[in-house]
């Protein structure tokens, strides 16, 4: 380390750098779309904690699946958007660790999440009679729990990894937010070992939910074709595809993010892959649901014909 290096104390957003006038534009869509993930998700976790029929396991674990959404996309956007507007497109070092480890903790808690989902229909499917003892409410509170401290124990482990780097320089990340690998490359020291962390943590995170939600899927899917009932058949298919919609897109989106080879995307491409699962993920979530989903269809029927003879 040589005595004319200068440590970071703020750091540039690049951004998109489209021009100004492109910005305003991408500034209005997002907002749009921001707004539509905050009120989608946010109907979505009023109806099942307002709705006694929702209080079931599936329903649980979608609460907590909106609650990521929305978390998710507010540790992301509003910096984004406001940098689309403003000239100065800065933020403080420890505002933007922090929005890394907030970032990495709501994706690896989503990831979780999503496979505690997929176990839980594939209980209910593949052993319907023991579905209430196995997925008691016990059990569903200690895989969310699980779910969540599990992940801040890892994204505290890549928290301790970057505070220990020396971050002296450029002072500009190619990106709309603090994005853990554009924030590696602010360190004028070795990355190796945190590159390595971040690649076994996703084989863990991305790579073994994936495959418990292959392997519960196909069980499911041989179940379903094995249902006499045609209406059975159909509520099972319609739960179960829209939770396999959610799955695809998040799940394909960070795998080709972190685990691709670099040369395959570049910053742009990165970007993109980004502001797929930090804001359209999030926002199509509760479309997904809603839209594939009888139940829920028929709950937010109801609560709008209530609100409509009030």
């Amino acid at each position: 380390m040589g005595s004319n290096q200068t440590w970071i104390t703020e750091i540039t957003l690049l951004g998109f750098q489209v021009g100004p006038t492109l910005d305003y534009f991408l500034f209005v869509i997002f907002s749009v779309f921001y707004t539509f993930t905050l009120l989608g998700n946010g109907v979505i976790f009023g109806m099942i904690s307002m709705v006694p029929r929702l209080h079931t396991p599936m329903y649980f674990f979608l609460s907590h699946l909106a609650i990521l959404d929305m978390s998710y996309a507010s540790n992301n956007v509003p910096k984004m958007l406001a940098n689309l507007v403003t000239q100065k497109k800065s933020i403080s070092f420890v505002p933007c660790i922090l929005q890394t480890f907030l970032y990495l903790a709501f994706a690896a808690t989503e990831c979780l999440i999503l496979a505690a989902m997929s176990y839980d229909r594939f209980v209910a499917i593949c052993h319907p009679l023991h579905y209430t003892v196995i997925m008691s409410w016990r059990v569903c509170t200690a895989l969310a729990a699980a779910s969540w401290g599990f992940s801040l124990f890892l994204d505290l482990v890549h928290l301790v990894l970057i505070l220990r780097l020396p971050f002296c320089g450029p002072h500009e990340v190619n990106h709309f937010f603090c994005e853990i690998l554009s924030v590696l490359k602010l360190a004028c020291a070795d990355t190796t070992l945190n590159q390595i962390v971040i690649f076994a943590t996703c084989v863990f995170i991305l790579v073994g939910p994936l495959c418990l939600v292959l392997v519960s899927s196909t069980r499911i899917l041989v179940a379903i074709l094995r249902i006499q009932s045609g209406e059975g058949r159909r509520k099972a298919f319609s739960t179960c595809s829209s939770h396999l919609c959610v799955v695809g897109l998040f799940f394909g989106s960070a795998i080709v993010m972190y685990m691709a080879p670099k040369s395959q995307h570049p910053e742009e491409q990165q970007k993109i892959l980004s502001l797929f699962y930090s804001l359209f993920n999030p926002m199509l979530n509760p479309l997904i649901y809603s839209l594939r989903n009888a139940e829920v269809k028929g709950v937010l029927k109801r609560i709008l014909w209530k609100g409509r003879h009030v």
